[in-house]
């Protein structure tokens, strides 16, 4: 990943569209772009009932809601920090929505402390994401903040 996939995602945000317009095409895309992915895309967080449910995405069919706490993206929502699992069959808990995913990472989205989304991006090859990749997926994920 480098830093023109932050740019051509910056460029796509249009702010005279609505905002699932520019979350649609930046979600398409970082999963076009993307090497080895297989599912990318957001689940919203609802603090009050303490679940995320399934936003726009690409891939196949997905989990619709995830309580907080289970799987990847309910830790990654649980905590407010960003999970990088090299290998999700060795993670406790793990949520398998589709067989194929080996690696995941998701990155918190939030504002003012509450919990917005969370950008959720499955692999599947093992340890495909890299501390580099984090890093720029989070500065990524800063642009959404504004669209949720």
């Amino acid at each position: 990943m480098n830093e023109l996939l932050y740019e051509q995602c910056r460029s796509l945000i249009d702010p005279t569209l609505p905002n699932i317009a520019n979350i649609s095409n930046c979600i398409a895309l970082l999963y076009h772009e993307m090497n080895h992915i297989n599912w990318l895309g957001f689940y919203i967080c609802d603090d009050t009932k303490q679940e995320c449910t399934l936003g726009p995405f690409q891939g196949k069919v997905a989990c619709t809601r995830i309580p907080y706490g289970k799987g990847v993206v309910g830790t990654c929502a649980s905590t407010s920090t960003t999970q990088l699992v090299l290998d999700v069959h060795q993670f406790p808990g793990h949520i398998a929505c589709d067989c194929a995913s080996n690696s995941e990472i998701c990155i918190p989205i939030k504002k003012d402390d509450k919990n917005l989304a969370i950008l959720d991006i499955d692999s599947f090859e093992y340890a495909n994401f890299s501390k580099t990749d984090q890093e720029q997926l989070e500065k990524i994920a800063q642009l959404f903040i504004e669209l949720f």
